[in-house]
């Protein structure tokens, strides 16, 4: 059976509150991180192997099937936080789209288009084609800079080159808050998780360079760091590579929290595989965003968005992720990850 993230009320929303008494008013954002399962158009890309989601390729992936998996995506993503901020999410990372043609088709939706999203895109070198990329809306989020980092990785039988996704690092500012957003697809268990272990161990290595030279710059800097990492949080990539901890206490200047491991340690998962539940998408944040001073923002709480209509009903597979292609065919679901999450908050200006 699938656990279920409670659903979170903010308690300066309680008019029993500590905030509540103290007349404090917050400003409150979404911060969240969506695998969307293979988002590929149907056109055929002669440069990657993407010849199966084509209409004539393995997957019969029909501009039909393309625009409903779109609508779906949207969907979810319009509703990402929106019970608690009344807004979908001011910066959304994605992982498993093809190019930036899915990207403008999202946000162009009709569940989307109105909120306005920004979008920061590379194309990385993926045999499959597939990235990373930053969705934001606009009127929230003013990125400064944008780079991305190639992870240079060698199959340790063969010697060669085995070709993956970029790290994206996107700075910006959150209503005058300089954030930076790490967003990360970290190689697959593909071979087995012992043998493919090493793959994720240098991503981390690289992820914990790119944060290590903005701590340089700044010891204070506010950075999260999301994505599919293909690992729990508490494998060794995770836990001892990048060195993010479970506990706020535990965290010191130029350090990194994952609210995502007490979750995994309760049995919570973002995808299920061979009747196990696994926490591989993550959201880390650095020590400045677990400061007590709510002058600027700082990390409030993290979840899991699993609603009904994102679990699979029935059948073997009941209570995983509903996925948008399963035995061979388009399933009419959405993914095989639920999206994850983070609260910022702030206190309004003027407020007591």
């Amino acid at each position: 059976m699938i656990l279920r993230s409670t659903t979170i009320f903010l308690i300066f929303l309680l008019s029993s509150s500590l905030f509540s008494q103290e007349k404090k008013e917050y400003k409150i954002h979404t911060i969240a991180f969506y695998n969307l399962e293979n988002l590929f158009d149907p056109e055929d890309d002669p440069i990657t192997f993407d010849d199966d989601r084509t209409p004539n390729g393995k997957d019969h992936w029909t501009y039909q099937i393309y625009n409903q998996k779109v609508k779906n995506m949207a969907t979810t993503i319009s509703e990402l936080g929106i019970t608690i901020t009344k807004n979908a999410p001011a910066i959304l990372g994605v992982a498993e789209i093809e190019n930036r043609k899915v990207l403008e088709d999202l946000v162009n939706d009709s569940s989307l288009i109105a909120k306005d999203y920004g979008i920061v895109h590379f194309d990385s070198p993926d045999r499959r084609g597939i990235d990373v990329a930053l969705l934001y809306q606009k009127r929230l989020f003013k990125p400064k800079n944008t780079s991305t980092h190639e992870l240079i990785l060698y199959d340790t039988n063969t010697n060669k080159r085995v070709y993956t996704r970029d790290q994206l690092l996107v700075s910006g500012y959150l209503d005058g808050d300089l954030i930076h957003i790490i967003v990360n697809h970290w190689p697959s268990r593909r071979g087995g998780e012992a043998r493919s272990q090493y793959k994720r161990k240098k991503a981390a290595v690289l992820n914990k360079k790119i944060m290590d030279s903005l701590f340089a710059i700044d010891p204070y800097a506010k950075i999260i760091t999301m994505g599919d990492l293909n690992d729990n949080p508490n494998n060794v990539s995770v836990k001892k590579v990048l060195g993010a901890k479970q506990h706020k206490k535990e965290v010191f200047l130029k350090e990194v929290y994952n609210p995502m491991y007490a979750m995994a340690k309760k049995g919570m998962g973002s995808l299920a595989w061979g009747d196990r539940w696994n926490l591989f998408d993550q959201i880390i944040v650095s020590a400045s965003l677990l400061f007590t001073d709510y002058s600027s923002y700082r990390y409030y709480k993290a979840g899991i968005f699993n609603p009904e209509y994102l679990v699979t009903s029935k059948g073997k597979y009941k209570g995983y992720p509903f996925r948008s292609f399963a035995g061979g065919s388009y399933t009419g679901g959405y993914s095989d990850h639920f999206p994850v999450y983070v609260y910022l908050i702030k206190q309004k200006k003027g407020s007591k």
